[in-house]
């Protein structure tokens, strides 16, 4: 409307030519063909006897410019373009419904539009080229069609609180709305009321039209015209109809005198929208079907972007051929190439490259079927039989975590492999890939799966399945969004760490440690308790990690076994005696507190070790204080020297002596009780 984006030239006479180009535009002998650019063809012309009859009559007014008379209404019709085939449609300028208001928010002045067409006339507005438009805020836009008090209304709400929201481009409701048109349009008239009283500066004016689709494109500046009445194109849809003397269907038409479809290859259509029909010229044949001769034989041959043809191509009447030259064949020349014959040294050519392909592809399927084999020995030997009759983890197909073993998706190293990040199934995990020739019996590492499956805890990672048709089996757990504690206090990019969530976190660690080891049904033990397998999620809540190297022993079974963990967390008791017991956890979860509390490395066992230097101290009565990380030392100090003694506690070489790790978590939620009063 207002923009220039919207108010680009009217109708360029191509915007319509495609539905056109097939036609070869004819009229009445002596009869005028065109006014200006747009052509007039048979039913419509200018001049007596020159067109059918009421509603085909186009007048070529002042400055050539076409005029479509007797529609029923008050005033002629500026016409854009005709169309005989296959749409049958006038498109014609018609003007913009609008109001304005004041700024007491009263109307100051309005225009309806009204459009008026004979309901047994030869037009009806068209349903499928046209659609309702309302611009304005909280503006109500009304389509009524009908005689008065039976009258049919077609709706469309355009509101806004905000014309600064407004969009470009976007007609949803927003400012702008936008609706389709029922079918059998006639006599109409375009009125609007407002949804509010209150009318916003921004839209000083409302707007209502029909228009065709996808002509106009909304422009936030289109609210602001001021009401400067102006003009949209809409398609009519147009039939024979001869005045609704009777009910013109081609079934009643063809028999009776006036029959519209003169030209020997024509046919008639039943009209889509209201009674009567169309004509158009049958396949293979162009032009106008509503004269005599007029429809002509197309000469495919001569438009190959419409016809095509891969042979030699020959035109007959409402059709064409298309056949291969000699030497060439094809299942469809029409569609598909024509290509030579083959002799015979080509064939046997063809027959032995396709001897090799076979061959090729039977050493494929042989290769496959070992593949799956060998899966399925693997996946035999690492106990698969056994996790599917517990059904309570889930067997990952090596397909299944192809895609995250990339270099690429790798978040950690180590001697028991690599650990990759990855999603499945929306979710992320992380996928243990060990060193392959880390194997165990089968049963045992089937059975180690299952309990581990059966821990659940906040404080430990869950285990959400495997696989096994590798020569090591893989691990899928839960991704940890933050990583580990070692990688917080000891990491390139050190991350700052409170007093109090370093409590919490020594806490819900004890706490996690103890599920394993009395609470769980089965005796759980670590084996290499330390910061790197403490890890912490996006609130910093830890959880174990990596205790899959650990025996995990029944009850009433002895707790003696062989477990290769870091030594600088070792329990010195174990590595003397091999006998590893809940009390080697508790040990090396002391050098995890003392590292909290320092934030310093404990180093490989010696005299400059961590564990060392808060021993000596103890020793000689003096308080750690130089120990404590100064990030959190000040003001702590005796809540810092209360985890140190009860770091000494667990560090204790008298096994018996040590706390138990339930008893470390009830100590530690005391302390963070009494640092929070």
């Amino acid at each position: 409307m207002g923009s220039s984006s919207m108010w680009m030239t009217l109708l360029l006479p191509a915007l319509l030519a495609v539905a056109m180009s097939a036609e070869a535009l004819t009229v009445r002998p002596g009869c005028v063909d065109r006014c200006g650019n747009v052509s007039i063809p048979y039913p419509f012309g200018i001049g007596k006897d020159c067109f059918r009859g009421d509603g085909f009559e186009i007048s070529c007014g002042k400055d050539s410019v076409p005029l479509l008379l007797g529609t029923g209404q008050n005033m002629d019709m500026r016409v854009l373009n005709l169309s005989l085939s296959p749409y049958p449609v006038v498109r014609v300028m018609l003007p913009v419904a609008w109001k304005c208001f004041n700024s007491a928010g009263n109307t100051s002045s309005s225009v309806e539009a009204v459009i008026y067409l004979k309901p047994d006339g030869v037009h009806r507005i068209s349903r499928d080229h046209n659609e309702l438009v309302v611009l304005g805020c909280n503006t109500l836009g009304l389509l009524a069609s009908g005689p008065p008090g039976n009258q049919l209304y077609t709706a469309c709400l355009a509101f806004a609180n905000d014309p600064s929201n407004l969009q470009d481009g976007a007609c949803w409701g927003v400012g702008c709305c936008s609706v389709d048109l029922p079918m059998g349009l006639t006599n109409n008239i375009v009125v609007m009321g407002s949804a509010s009283e209150t009318k916003l500066d921004g839209c000083p004016c409302d707007y209502a039209f029909i228009v065709d689709k996808g002509y106009y494109k909304f422009q936030k500046a289109d609210l602001t015209m001021n009401g400067s009445q102006t003009s949209m194109p809409l398609s009519l849809d147009w039939a024979i109809r001869d005045n609704g003397s009777l009910p013109w269907t081609c079934a009643d038409a063809a028999t009776r005198p006036g029959f519209a479809c003169k030209s020997v290859h024509s046919e008639c259509v039943n009209s889509n929208n209201g009674p009567g029909y169309t004509c158009n010229c049958t396949k293979g044949y162009e032009g106008n079907a509503y004269v005599d001769n007029g429809c002509t034989d197309i000469d495919e041959c001569a438009r190959p972007e419409d016809y095509s043809c891969h042979g030699t191509c020959e035109n007959i009447n409402g059709h064409y051929k298309c056949e291969c030259r000699t030497g060439y064949d094809s299942k469809d020349a029409y569609t598909q190439s024509c290509n030579p014959k083959f002799p015979l040294p080509a064939q046997i050519s063809i027959g032995v490259i396709g001897g090799i392909l076979l061959l090729a592809f039977l050493s494929f399927i042989i290769i496959i079927r070992k593949e799956r084999r060998m899966r399925h020995e693997l996946y035999r030997r690492n106990g698969g039989p056994i996790l599917e009759k517990a059904s309570i983890i889930k067997l990952f197909k090596k397909e299944d975590l192809t895609p995250i073993l990339k270099p690429s998706n790798i978040i950690g190293k180590g001697g028991f492999g690599e650990v990759y990040k990855g999603l499945i199934d929306g979710v992320w995990v992380a996928v243990k890939k060990p060193i392959s020739g880390n194997q165990m019996e089968s049963n045992q590492f089937a059975n180690e799966v299952i309990i581990q499956s059966k821990v659940i805890h906040k404080n430990i990672v869950r285990l959400i399945g495997c696989c096994l048709e590798v020569d090591t089996p893989m691990l899928v757990y839960e991704f940890i969004s933050q990583g580990s504690m070692d990688d917080i206090l000891h990491g390139g990019a050190k991350k700052p760490l409170g007093l109090d969530a370093r409590i919490n976190i020594a806490a819900a660690s004890a706490h996690g440690l103890a599920y394993m080891h009395s609470q769980a049904n089965t005796v759980i033990l670590h084996g290499d308790v330390k910061p790197a397998n403490i890890l912490l999620d996006e609130n910093f809540m830890p959880k174990i990690s990596d205790f899959g190297i650990s025996r995990l022993i029944a009850r009433d079974n002895e707790h003696a076994a062989l477990v290769i963990g870091d030594m600088t967390y070792m329990d010195p008791v174990y590595m003397q005696s091999g006998l590893l017991t809940e009390k080697s956890d508790v040990y090396s979860f002391g050098v995890v507190i003392l590292e909290l509390i320092s934030r310093k490395r404990a180093s490989r066992p010696g005299n400059s070790s961590l564990v060392n230097r808060f021993l000596e101290n103890h020793k000689k009565g003096k308080k750690s204080t130089e120990l404590f990380d100064m990030e959190i030392a000040e003001g702590a100090e005796d809540l810092l020297h209360s985890l140190t003694e009860l770091a000494i506690k667990c560090l204790d070489l008298e096994v018996d002596q040590r706390p138990t790790m339930s008893e470390v978590a009830e100590q530690l939620v005391a302390l963070t009780r009494s640092h929070q009063v």
